[in-house]
C-alpha cells in the first residue's frame, strides 16, 4: 500500500500466472515500466506459479502413495483375519471330534450316565447356530462361517499396487499470459492434481468400506473364539470326570 497526501491507497492487483491468483505487484507502477520490464515481471510470476504447481503435484503424489500403502495394509490385514477365522473353524472341528472320542471312551469304560447328567452338545445352542450359521447344518471346516464380504482382491481404488487414474473433469486452470511451455506444464500439473484428488476420494470410500467389513469380521472371530473356549472348558470337565 502507498501513502498519497496522507491517505492510504488500496493497491490494484494484476492477474498473472494461475487463474485466480493475485500479485503483490502494484499496478500503478506499470505506467512507469517499459514493455521489457513488464515482460520480465510476467516471466517472474509465471516461474513462481510453475513452481507452485510442481509442489502441489508432489504433495498430491505423496498423498496418493500414502493411500496406496494404507489400502495394501488393509488388504493384508483382511487376509490375516481370514486365516484367523479359518483357525477358529478348525478348532471347532477338532473339538467335535474330541467330544465324540470322549463319548466313545465313556462307553468303553462301562460308565452309566444318568439321563439328567447327559451332556447336551453345544452345537444345539442357539448362539452356536448363529455364530456358525444354519445353512451348513453346523458343519465345521470347508469355509465354515467364512464371510463372502471379506475381499480377496484389492479395493477398486487400487490395482497391482498402483492407484487407478481418474480422468479429471476440470477445464483450463491457467489463464494464458506468456502462452509458452511453462503454462502448458502448469496446466498439465493442475490437471494431474485434479485427477489425483478424485482418485483419493474413491480410495477413501474403499478404505471406509473395507474397514467396516473387517470390523464385522473381527466381531465374528470373537464370537467363534468365545464358543470354542466354552466348548473346550466343557470337554475338560468331561475328561476330568472320566479320570476320576
Amino acid at each position: 500500500m502507498e501513502w498519497n497526501g496522507g491517505k492510504m491507497n488500496r493497491p490494484q492487483s494484476v492477474e498473472l500466472g494461475v487463474t485466480g491468483g493475485t500479485s503483490n505487484f502494484d499496478s500503478s507502477k506499470m505506467a512507469d515500466m517499459s514493455v521489457e520490464e513488464i515482460t520480465m515481471r510476467a516471466n517472474q510470476v509465471t516461474d513462481e506459479s510453475l513452481e507452485s504447481t510442481r509442489r502441489m503435484l508432489q504433495m498430491a503424489e505423496e498423498s496418493r502413495q500414502t493411500g496406496v500403502n494404507t489400502i495394501e495394509m488393509l488388504d493384508q490385514q483382511g487376509e490375516q483375519l481370514k486365516r484367523t477365522e479359518e483357525g477358529m473353524d478348525q478348532i471347532n472341528q477338532d473339538m467335535r471330534q474330541a467330544e465324540k472320542n470322549l463319548t466313545d471312551l465313556s462307553k468303553c469304560c462301562g460308565l452309566c450316565v444318568c439321563p439328567c447328567d447327559r451332556v447336551t452338545s453345544i452345537e444345539h445352542d442357539s448362539k452356536y447356530k448363529r455364530t456358525w450359521g444354519m445353512g451348513d447344518g453346523g458343519s465345521a471346516g470347508g469355509g465354515e462361517g467364512v464371510d463372502s464380504s471379506v475381499v480377496s482382491t484389492q479395493p477398486a481404488g487400487i490395482r497391482n499396487g498402483q492407484a487407478n487414474q481418474q480422468q479429471s473433469m476440470g477445464g483450463p486452470y491457467v489463464k494464458r499470459i506468456t502462452n509458452d511451455a511453462r503454462e502448458d506444464e502448469m496446466e498439465e500439473n493442475l490437471d494431474q492434481v485434479g485427477s489425483i484428488i478424485g482418485n483419493l476420494k474413491n480410495m477413501a470410500m474403499d478404505m471406509g468400506s473395507e474397514i467396516d467389513k473387517q470390523n464385522k469380521h473381527i466381531d465374528r472371530i470373537t464370537d467363534k473364539a468365545d464358543m470354542n473356549k466354552a466348548r473346550i472348558d466343557e470337554a475338560n470337565q468331561r475328561a476330568n470326570k472320566l479320570i476320576k
